[in-house]
């Protein structure tokens, strides 16, 4: 083999050893792709339902609060609506204070 067979050769070896490593960067970058799609689809998933429970369980915790709210209020309606008012008694305690600050 004279140096121009040998030059031809390795020109040829690096020209395929070329090819190869173009063909693993393709075949690696279509795989990072891949995987980036894949845990992208199962991070929205999984966003989308943990935003879907706490939405839910939001709701829930409103309306409790809103049943609370209004057993409260109607509890202290109650109370305030048996008591009886002595309106006499009241007039006299409101004119005596009056007259004591006048």
């Amino acid at each position: 083999m004279d140096n121009n067979e040998v030059l031809d050769h390795l020109l040829k070896v690096e020209s395929e050893a070329a090819a190869l490593v173009g063909n693993a960067q393709t075949e690696a970058d279509r795989r990072v792709e891949e995987a980036e799609k894949e845990r992208r689809a199962a991070y929205d998933e999984y966003y989308h339902r943990e935003s879907e429970r706490l939405e839910s369980e939001l709701k829930k915790s409103k309306e409790l609060t809103q049943r609370q709210y209004q057993e409260e209020l109607d509890a202290y309606k109650q109370k305030i609506s048996s008591l009886s008012i002595e309106m006499d008694r009241f007039s006299v305690l409101l004119d005596k204070f009056i007259a004591e600050d006048a």
